[in-house]
């Protein structure tokens, strides 16, 4: 079957710094399966909600900043949404991209077909995989959906040796429960491709969308995580 050239782009933006190393573009595809109580881009949940591109239009904008990306030792990322949604068109901007020698990295929950994952790993320098919570129950109550894809792409990055930044949402009340930090950190302890665990603090920017879309919004009355909150996280995993 020949690449899906032309898919559905929530947005990009050029200069990300927190999205793999270096100075990065990162490409936002629409759609996702998943329904995380703290999405803060809901807006992106529809594929066709986004604007339809060709991997030739990603690749004319990717290659007006690549000087800053080699300056920097930084590259594209390509997230969502789930990029996984529209995976034959993930795989050509991945392809793509290193046609031109741009370093890749895949922002996922890792909520995709094996099949599908194991053809754009290929051209994957860095997975960078949203773990929501570990505990099955916990994960469903969060997301809607179950955690066996994200860690069946954990065991795929280890077998193809993707080099992989573990990303954890700290959610009080919700994810930060000590006892499954703790389960988490010894079962991730196994996997020795995983360079670092970036534990991110909640926070309700995006609220605002739900509310533009007349969603529920279930986090109001949930506070950030402190930096206390987070120092104790990370502790656990270092």
């Amino acid at each position: 079957m020949a690449p899906v050239e032309a898919g559905y782009v929530h947005s990009i933006y050029n200069g990300g710094m927190v999205d793999g190393p270096g100075i990065r573009c990162v490409i936002f595809l629409s759609g996702c399966p998943l329904r995380c109580k703290y999405c803060h881009n809901p807006d992106s949940w529809e594929k066709q909600s986004g604007k339809l591109m060709t991997v030739d239009d990603i690749m004319d904008e990717v290659l007006k900043y690549k000087i800053y990306y080699d300056a920097s030792g930084g590259g594209v990322t390509i997230s969502g949404g789930e990029p996984f949604m529209q995976a034959e068109f993930l795989t050509a901007i991945l392809k793509a991209c290193k046609h031109y020698g741009i370093h890749t990295a895949i922002d996922t929950s890792g909520y995709a077909s094996l099949a599908d994952a194991e053809k754009a790993l290929q051209y994957t320098d860095l997975l960078l995989l949203d773990i929501k919570a570990y505990s099955p129950e916990t994960y469903k109550r969060l997301t809607g959906v179950n955690i066996d894809r994200t860690l069946d792409m954990l065991r795929l990055s280890q077998a193809l040796n993707i080099p992989t930044w573990v990303r954890y949402v700290l959610v009080p009340g919700l994810t930060d429960d000590t006892d499954e930090l703790i389960n988490l950190a010894k079962f991730l302890k196994d996997y020795s491709n995983i360079e670092k665990v970036d534990i991110l603090p909640f926070h309700k920017e995006g609220e605002y969308k739900w509310q533009g879309r007349n969603i529920p919004y279930e986090l109001t009355d949930t506070l950030p995580a402190t930096p206390e909150m987070v120092k104790a996280a990370k502790k656990i995993f270092a």
